[in-house]
Protein backbone atom coordinates (compact mmCIF):
# COMPACT_ATOMS: atom_id res chain seq x y z
CA UNK A 1 0.00 0.00 0.00
CA UNK A 2 2.84 2.40 0.55
CA UNK A 3 4.65 1.48 -2.98
CA UNK A 4 1.62 2.64 -4.33
CA UNK A 5 0.78 5.62 -2.29
CA UNK A 6 4.37 6.84 -2.77
CA UNK A 7 4.12 5.81 -6.99
CA UNK A 8 0.78 7.75 -7.41
CA UNK A 9 1.91 10.70 -5.55
CA UNK A 10 5.07 10.77 -7.84
CA UNK A 11 2.71 10.05 -10.63
CA UNK A 12 0.69 13.17 -9.84
CA UNK A 13 3.69 15.16 -9.92
CA UNK A 14 4.89 13.85 -13.16
CA UNK A 15 0.77 14.91 -14.47
CA UNK A 16 1.29 18.36 -13.41
CA UNK A 17 5.14 18.40 -14.64
CA UNK A 18 3.60 17.14 -18.29
CA UNK A 19 0.76 19.61 -17.87
CA UNK A 20 3.01 22.76 -17.87
CA UNK A 21 4.78 21.48 -20.35
CA UNK A 22 2.30 21.55 -22.55
CA UNK A 23 0.87 24.86 -21.47
CA UNK A 24 4.65 25.82 -22.49
CA UNK A 25 4.61 24.21 -25.90
CA UNK A 26 1.19 25.56 -26.64
CA UNK A 27 2.66 28.93 -26.09
CA UNK A 28 5.82 29.10 -27.61
CA UNK A 29 3.76 27.39 -31.15
CA UNK A 30 0.95 29.94 -30.56
CA UNK A 31 3.52 33.12 -30.69
CA UNK A 32 5.36 31.93 -33.25
CA UNK A 33 2.29 31.25 -35.56
CA UNK A 34 1.27 35.24 -33.99
CA UNK A 35 -1.77 33.47 -32.16
CA UNK A 36 -0.55 34.35 -29.06
CA UNK A 37 1.01 33.03 -26.20
CA UNK A 38 -0.82 31.46 -23.17
CA UNK A 39 -1.25 34.95 -20.20
CA UNK A 40 1.42 34.05 -17.36
CA UNK A 41 2.84 30.31 -18.92
CA UNK A 42 5.75 31.53 -16.73
CA UNK A 43 3.70 31.71 -13.76
CA UNK A 44 2.28 28.14 -14.73
CA UNK A 45 5.81 26.57 -14.70
CA UNK A 46 6.61 27.83 -11.22
CA UNK A 47 3.33 26.85 -9.91
CA UNK A 48 3.75 23.35 -10.80
CA UNK A 49 7.53 23.22 -10.26
CA UNK A 50 7.14 24.24 -6.80
CA UNK A 51 3.54 21.82 -6.71
CA UNK A 52 5.26 19.13 -7.88
CA UNK A 53 8.91 18.64 -6.40
CA UNK A 54 7.53 17.08 -3.22
CA UNK A 55 5.36 14.70 -4.23
CA UNK A 56 8.49 13.08 -5.70
CA UNK A 57 9.84 12.68 -2.04
CA UNK A 58 8.20 9.55 -0.86
CA UNK A 59 9.16 7.39 -3.67
CA UNK A 60 12.84 8.49 -3.68
CA UNK A 61 12.82 7.88 0.22
CA UNK A 62 10.99 4.85 0.00
CA UNK A 63 13.47 3.24 -2.93
CA UNK A 64 16.43 4.59 -0.68
CA UNK A 65 16.94 7.27 -3.83
CA UNK A 66 18.70 9.88 -1.11
CA UNK A 67 22.56 9.96 -2.12
CA UNK A 68 24.42 7.83 0.78
CA UNK A 69 28.21 9.11 0.96
CA UNK A 70 29.66 5.74 2.63
CA UNK A 71 33.76 7.31 2.38
CA UNK A 72 34.16 6.61 6.01
CA UNK A 73 31.77 3.48 6.47
CA UNK A 74 32.42 1.27 3.69
CA UNK A 75 34.85 -1.07 5.32
CA UNK A 76 32.61 -1.28 8.14
CA UNK A 77 30.31 -4.74 8.80
CA UNK A 78 27.51 -4.55 7.28
CA UNK A 79 25.51 -5.25 10.53
CA UNK A 80 26.98 -1.76 11.76
CA UNK A 81 26.11 0.15 8.20
CA UNK A 82 22.55 -0.98 8.32
CA UNK A 83 22.56 0.26 11.77
CA UNK A 84 23.83 3.54 11.01
CA UNK A 85 21.57 3.48 7.72
CA UNK A 86 18.81 2.77 9.99
CA UNK A 87 19.78 5.78 12.07
CA UNK A 88 20.05 8.30 9.72
CA UNK A 89 17.33 7.06 8.29
CA UNK A 90 14.86 7.92 11.21
CA UNK A 91 17.25 11.41 11.24
CA UNK A 92 15.69 11.95 8.15
CA UNK A 93 12.36 11.18 9.31
CA UNK A 94 12.55 13.72 11.76
CA UNK A 95 13.76 16.36 8.97
CA UNK A 96 10.67 15.37 6.89
CA UNK A 97 8.46 15.69 9.87
CA UNK A 98 10.25 19.13 10.76
CA UNK A 99 9.43 20.53 7.11
CA UNK A 100 5.69 19.10 7.06
CA UNK A 101 5.14 20.99 10.15
CA UNK A 102 6.82 24.22 9.36
CA UNK A 103 5.03 24.00 5.78
CA UNK A 104 1.73 23.57 7.60
CA UNK A 105 2.29 26.40 9.52
CA UNK A 106 3.20 28.32 6.17
CA UNK A 107 0.55 27.16 4.11
CA UNK A 108 -2.17 28.30 7.32
CA UNK A 109 -0.35 31.87 7.16
CA UNK A 110 -0.32 32.53 3.45
CA UNK A 111 -4.13 31.82 3.00
CA UNK A 112 -4.76 34.22 6.18
CA UNK A 113 -2.97 36.69 3.95
CA UNK A 114 -4.69 36.13 0.27
CA UNK A 115 -1.50 36.62 -1.37
CA UNK A 116 -1.91 35.59 -5.74
CA UNK A 117 0.09 35.32 -8.51
CA UNK A 118 0.65 38.43 -10.23
CA UNK A 119 -0.96 37.38 -14.04
CA UNK A 120 -3.29 34.27 -13.35
CA UNK A 121 -4.50 35.55 -10.04
CA UNK A 122 -3.69 32.07 -8.83
CA UNK A 123 -4.10 31.70 -4.85
CA UNK A 124 -0.33 31.12 -3.81
CA UNK A 125 -1.19 28.66 -0.91
CA UNK A 126 -2.31 25.68 -3.49
CA UNK A 127 0.98 25.05 -4.28
CA UNK A 128 1.62 24.21 -0.53
CA UNK A 129 -0.65 21.38 0.03
CA UNK A 130 1.18 19.01 -2.32
CA UNK A 131 4.21 20.27 -0.33
CA UNK A 132 2.92 19.63 3.19
CA UNK A 133 1.44 15.98 1.67
CA UNK A 134 4.92 15.18 0.36
CA UNK A 135 6.96 15.82 2.96
CA UNK A 136 4.35 14.18 5.71
CA UNK A 137 4.25 10.84 3.61
CA UNK A 138 8.26 11.46 2.88
CA UNK A 139 8.59 11.65 7.19
CA UNK A 140 6.31 8.45 6.92
CA UNK A 141 8.22 6.35 4.92
CA UNK A 142 11.60 7.27 6.73
CA UNK A 143 10.41 6.66 9.85
CA UNK A 144 8.98 2.89 8.69
CA UNK A 145 12.08 2.19 6.94
CA UNK A 146 14.28 3.41 9.69
CA UNK A 147 12.24 1.05 11.83
CA UNK A 148 12.19 -1.58 10.05
CA UNK A 149 16.29 -1.82 9.61
CA UNK A 150 16.63 -1.42 13.02
CA UNK A 151 13.78 -3.80 14.28
CA UNK A 152 12.75 -5.82 11.54
CA UNK A 153 10.56 -8.33 13.75
CA UNK A 154 8.39 -4.94 15.05
CA UNK A 155 7.57 -3.57 11.39
CA UNK A 156 8.15 -5.02 8.10
CA UNK A 157 8.87 -3.29 4.76
CA UNK A 158 8.67 -5.78 1.62
CA UNK A 159 11.93 -4.60 -1.01
CA UNK A 160 11.24 -3.47 -3.87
Amino acid sequence: MLNRLCTGLAGLGALIIFAAALAVTWSVIGSNLGLGGLRGEFELVELACAACASLFLPLCQLKKGHVMVDVFTSRLPSAANRVMDAIWTLVFAAAWAFLCWRLLHGLQEIQGYGDKTMLLRAPVWWIYVPAVLGTGVSALVAALSGTASLFPGLVRLEAY
